[in-house]
């Protein structure tokens, strides 16, 4: 079966108009919730509805013990593959913040083999190019 992390952009995407349920429900993978998604999703979600909303997520995920943590090689990792996007590519954390937590979702579902679900392709894509990992784009 195959494991899948779901990005940021989805949830709020599924949070604000419904949009992408084949995704987060489809019955043939193994879904993980990135603690730094998590993270993102609870800094985001400013009414009383959105915030009880990601609750249920968390408490969905930690009931199956699917909430995937960024290890110590994870972020060892994440930090030589921010220096060689700040080198090759020209992508520094000073302007863009996010980068960091991209690196660190993609970096914890390649630790588990996992393919990561995003509309970010643009970020994604250059991390893939410094460190392989499963990536899909979604529309």
């Amino acid at each position: 079966m195959r494991r899948l992390v779901i990005d940021t952009n989805i949830y709020i995407d599924w949070i604000n108009s419904g949009r992408h349920e084949d995704i987060l429900f489809q019955p043939d993978t193994v879904k993980h919730l990135s603690a730094v998604v998590l993270m993102e999703l609870r800094a985001g979600a400013f009414s009383a509805p959105d915030r009880r909303l990601v609750w249920r997520v968390q408490l969905a995920f930690e009931k199956t013990g699917r909430i995937l943590l960024p290890s110590r090689a994870v972020y060892a990792d994440a930090g030589d593959v921010l220096r060689q996007l700040q080198a090759s590519r020209g992508i520094g954390i000073e302007e863009r913040h996010s980068v960091v937590n991209d690196v660190l979702i993609a970096l914890s579902a390649r630790s588990i083999g996992a393919t990561v679900a995003t509309q970010n392709e643009r970020d994604y894509r250059a991390i893939q190019a410094v460190r392989p990992f499963r990536l899909a784009v979604v529309q």
